[in-house]
């Protein structure tokens, strides 16, 4: 009988590997809290994923006013604008919290992006899902009231997944992400939490409960 050589059965990639691991065009640095990342004008040229800690985006205008666009959290990425051509960063990336991030070079996010279908369709289900959440403060931000979008807020800095667990934040920029003043944001925070949906604790820090979703879920 002759014999058949056993077939390699090839290896299974796992995004969460490579997103851990340090390889070709993959480098982990670590940020402390208040330290930028790249600011405005950078050249852009790598896609930044968060290991650790939270990451602020935000603008500077031609006049000197700075306007948050975005918070983020562990397991989110950023400066994907490389990745269609973006040559300068549009805005600065500043960690919020000592960060751990990983830096991928535009040439092996791209490689990886082609080559394994496990990684591009996360990645793909990455973007849309923040689009949407985009979209949604932009509606936010239009049509409802400045309580309403602070609870919001809130409770998507503080991950709200249903639970009746509080989960811990930092208070920082919640003014300039709701588009009002910060004595107004001042009012709601000591309004909620004579109401009990929020905790504060020592420094920026407090804690969200979920029942602030009652303030977004009321009319």
């Amino acid at each position: 009988m002759p014999l058949v050589a056993a077939s390699k059965k090839p290896s299974q990639f796992d995004p969460k590997t490579f997103l851990s691991t340090i390889d070709g065009g993959r480098k982990i640095a670590a940020f402390p809290k208040k330290q930028p990342i790249f600011v405005q004008g950078d050249t852009s040229d790598a896609v930044f994923y968060i290991q650790k800690g939270k990451v602020k985006l935000s603008v500077v205008s031609t006049n000197g006013k700075e306007a948050t666009i975005g918070i983020l959290n562990e397991g989110d990425f950023f400066g994907e604008g490389c990745l269609t051509g973006q040559s300068f960063r549009l805005c600065s990336a500043t960690a919020m919290s000592d960060c751990s991030v990983m830096r991928i070079d535009k040439k092996s996010m791209m490689a990886v992006l082609h080559r394994e279908h496990a990684f591009s369709d996360m990645f793909v289900a990455y973007l849309l899902t923040r689009n949407i959440r985009y979209e949604e403060d932009l509606v936010d931000q239009l049509f409802n009231s400045s309580e309403k979008s602070l609870a919001r807020i809130l409770l998507l800095l503080a991950h709200f997944r249903k639970e009746d667990a509080p989960e811990v934040v930092i208070q920082e920029t919640l003014a300039e992400m709701i588009g009002t003043t910060r004595s107004r944001v001042s009012f709601f925070m000591n309004r909620f939490r004579k109401l009990g949906f929020i905790d504060y604790h020592t420094g920026d820090e407090l804690q969200v409960h979920s029942s602030l979703l009652n303030i977004v879920l009321h009319d």
